[in-house]
């Protein structure tokens, strides 16, 4: 299997739970949550987050060798962080603390759709100056997994050009800051091997309006493209194939954090383990599908031994 490191924010979760106050209206606006007042709330729940410490989740828990690299400080969230990957066999030992900041922290309240409002703090997570580039040549990964540096462009370069010394590939999920960066970003594509982006992000990169519009266009930056479209499915092309993909199935949706985390990191866990490219799209499909159907970005996160059905998947010719 494949030695990976995921990099990225590590945060803690606590999920806010009202089946009836959270209530919200045609215009997608909760509709009970009045200044002054004080809401009863059914349930709360505490869970671990972050691009990259779910993905790094997925890779452990399909027998990859998984590593974290992100910034924590030394508080109880920081240490629940700590116990997840552990918990999960990840190696953290590339974990940076810092004292100038208090380890991430995220709170969601979630509808009873599964659509959730997130008030975070990113805190220590967005500390990406801190990390250290340097470390990839002591872990010589195969695969670097990037989630948003949260618009730090230099040390994204830093880091891509240290991986790609180290004849590492990377598979790249852009944040909103880094496409912010429209021609920094275009440079950093150069040395990406995977790119995964939904389909708004993917128009602030080229232009198009279609799926197969964008995917075409964009596949002239990278080799391989996945461009989400939420229930819609996704299109994906690794140059020689291109793919339609519907949902794997549709499902009641708990909890959508984490949706856009598992269709990524289930590709790579698949496709690093030796999947055909078909193969694992269908697998990150299968994940994504699983995890929204559970509250936490990790609680429904597959692992190989996942027995996968038929689904909605067509190459375009």
């Amino acid at each position: 299997m494949a030695r990976i490191v995921s990099i990225g924010a590590a945060l803690q979760d606590v999920y806010l739970i009202d089946h009836d106050d959270f209530g919200t209206n045609s215009r997608g606006y909760f509709n009970q949550l009045e200044l002054g007042t004080k809401v009863d709330i059914d349930t709360i729940q505490f869970s671990t987050g972050g691009g990259a410490t779910n993905a790094a989740t997925t890779f452990a828990r399909n027998n990859h060798e998984s590593i974290f690299m992100g910034c924590i400080a030394n508080d109880p969230a920081g240490d629940a962080i700590i116990g997840s990957l552990d918990d999960e066999g990840i190696d953290a030992s590339y974990v940076t603390y810092t004292t100038r900041a208090h380890t991430g922290y995220s709170v969601l309240l979630l509808a009873p759709s599964g659509e959730r409002t997130i008030l975070t703090c990113r805190g220590a997570s967005a500390k990406f100056e801190l990390l250290n580039p340097d470390d990839l040549e002591t872990i010589n990964p195969d695969w670097l997994y990037v989630t948003t540096f949260r618009g730090n462009m230099d040390m994204l370069d830093q880091f891509f050009t240290k991986a790609k010394s180290l004849g590492s590939k990377i598979m790249f999920n852009p944040g909103n800051l880094e496409l912010d960066h429209k021609r920094k970003l275009l440079g950093l594509l150069s040395d990406v091997d995977v790119l995964l982006v939904n389909k708004q992000e993917a128009k602030k990169i080229v232009d198009g309006s279609t799926l197969l519009e964008l995917i075409n266009r964009i596949k002239n930056y990278v080799p391989t493209a996945i461009i989400t479209d939420s229930h819609q499915g996704a299109i994906a092309t690794n140059q020689e194939e291109i793919y339609r993909i519907g949902l794997y199935e549709d499902v009641k949706v708990k909890d959508s954090t984490g949706a856009g985390d598992a269709f990524g990191s289930g590709f790579l866990a698949a496709f690093a383990g030796g999947k055909s490219f078909k193969d694992s799209l269908i697998f990150a499909s299968a994940n994504s599908t699983s995890v929204v159907q559970k509250i936490g970005s990790k609680a429904g996160i597959i692992n190989q031994n996942t027995k996968l059905h038929d689904m909605p998947i067509q190459e375009i010719r």
